[in-house]
């Protein structure tokens, strides 16, 4: 069993964290929020600590969950944050969504101080979180780093890659969203469709999710999305921060991303008229 921190306890580090308990691993917590961190000792033992440095003293391992690239750098790069208190050796896996710049950034801040960084992005929202089925895609700077944690990542996780070096992690994860940004589109428009045609939609998801339309997000909110139903935790906001990174690297690659631009596009028109909590399976009122 290892010793593990774990910093971020939102609506995915908060079940993940458990997961990592519930293995047996001798888990250390931080929450900005600290009633968040006594909460999740009171669910599962362990310990909270005040300061992300305190967590990394007691840990050989620090998972991170937090929100963007400023709140990465924040637990990890201020006073009392976890460079503050890391020893030489400490692994920090990064389960944030950040910039594949910041992942490189974050690699050279832990390399001065004799600490590995891996950046591990998850994809299957806060149902794989509580379940223990996220998808993780890591980049690290060898083999033998991302060894060192995959056995334990796999408490939260149905599958977990070395996709390449350090970033790669994080384009991997743009690779993700711009295929759901077009998922999640086509599936609105055939709904909002359907509902104008005077169909049952209900029923329309019910065969067509039988053929060479299914997706993971017809399975899982198609109904939802007739019913007008948008709670299910992977916000429009962030999804406009993560799409935001994706143009970005877009046009240093030379990658030609049109989908994904106009998505975020049309995200950002939901979050303007009060949807930025919305789930993403929102982009559908845009049509009604």
């Amino acid at each position: 069993m290892a010793r593990v921190g774990f910093c971020g306890l939102g609506v995915m580090g908060f079940p993940m964290a458990g997961h990592l308990a519930q293995k047996n691993h001798e888990v250390s917590v931080y929450n900005r929020t600290g009633a968040r961190a006594l909460a999740w000792v009171a669910a599962h033992g362990g310990q909270a600590f005040p300061t992300p440095g305190e967590v990394a003293a007691e840990s050989d391992i620090v998972f991170l969950c937090v929100g963007n690239d400023d709140d990465v750098r924040q637990v990890m790069l201020s006073e009392g944050g976890v460079l503050d208190g890391a020893h030489e050796g400490l692994i920090v896996v990064d389960h944030t969504t950040t910039s594949a710049l910041l992942a490189r950034d974050m690699h050279e801040s832990c390399a001065a101080h004799g600490v590995v960084y891996i950046d591990a992005p998850v994809s299957g929202g806060q149902a794989g979180a509580e379940n223990g089925a996220l998808t993780v895609m890591c980049g690290s700077l060898d083999v033998a780093e991302f060894d060192a944690v995959a056995d334990v990542i796999g408490a939260y996780s149905r599958a977990c890659v070395r996709l390449g070096g350090v970033g790669a992690g994080q384009l991997a994860k743009m690779v993700n969203q711009i295929a759901i940004a077009g998922v999640v589109q086509g599936l609105s428009e055939a709904l909002a469709f359907a509902q104008h045609a005077g169909l049952d939609a209900h029923a329309v998801v019910d065969v067509i999710s039988k053929g060479a339309a299914q997706s993971w997000q017809m399975e899982n909110r198609g109904h939802t999305m007739v019913d007008d139903t948008f709670d299910f935790g992977f916000a429009v906001e962030w999804m406009i921060k993560d799409l935001g990174f994706c143009i970005e690297e877009a046009q240093r690659n030379g990658s030609r991303v049109p989908v994904a631009d106009l998505v975020l596009g049309y995200y950002k028109e939901l979050a303007a008229d009060g949807g930025s909590r919305l789930d993403t399976s929102s982009l559908i009122r845009r049509l009604r």
